[in-house]
């Protein structure tokens, strides 16, 4: 899963962009408004961290542009201690949840998790497949109980398809996804990718859906 950090502090970005990498996230940053709106219009991301106290361009302005562009990733805001007009704009202009400065990293972590979960239509923190199951909270996969040992590269692209459970996901799509902005981005590793995951998953949970991509396939 691939997120935004839009933060001008550069200690609280650095520490927002580490948690996350350390949680599975492929990560982008940005450091101001106009930046991260820009990002944010042109990139497809599961989810975006958004400070409103942004230079160049407040985060309530960034977010009510890219909600009028039809931009529906889950928003999560920062706001100063006081801010509570910030959280009402901030809420208006098309946030999905709220944290107040100074937080505690595993409550924004935990907040982000549920906010990608509901965008997938996902209620529990657990996501299961047959006998493939995946703790969001500790960034690790089970089978039949016995746990995976999982590059963060695999990790990402089977999380991405357990968000997306027995739906067709292109190549294409899977790149945009679990890589950062600034990685060296290879498609063909995709298939590497996949072909280590069928390795260590039962035969068949993975599909290949010629011309079209990739299934992860609830069992019958």
């Amino acid at each position: 899963m691939r997120i935004l950090i839009v933060e001008d502090e550069p200690t609280l970005q650095s520490q927002l962009a580490q948690s996350a990498r350390e949680a599975g996230y492929a990560v982008d940053v940005a450091g101001n408004g106009v930046d991260g709106h820009f990002q944010g219009d042109t990139e497809p991301y599961d989810a975006v961290i958004l400070d409103l106290g942004l230079p160049q361009m407040d985060g309530v302005t960034v977010l009510r542009k890219w909600r009028a562009a039809g931009r529906t990733m889950p928003v999560l805001i920062l706001t100063a201690r006081d801010g509570w007009h910030e959280k009402v704009a901030g809420i208006d202009a098309g946030a999905d949840d709220y944290l107040t400065k100074p937080f505690h990293m595993e409550e924004l972590l935990a907040r982000l998790r549920a906010l990608i979960r509901r965008a997938g239509g996902h209620a529990s923190s657990e996501l299961a497949c047959g006998p493939l199951t995946i703790d969001l909270r500790n960034s690790r996969a089970t089978v039949d109980g016995q746990a995976l040992t999982l590059t963060s590269h695999e990790y990402r692209v089977l999380a991405y398809l357990m968000h997306h459970r027995d739906e067709v996901i292109s190549r294409a799509d899977l790149v945009e996804h679990i890589y950062a902005q600034d990685f060296d981005r290879d498609s063909n590793t995709v298939e590497v990718f996949i072909a280590r995951l069928r390795k260590k998953l039962p035969p068949g949970l993975i599909e290949t859906v010629r011309g079209l991509g990739y299934r992860l396939a609830t069992p019958k």
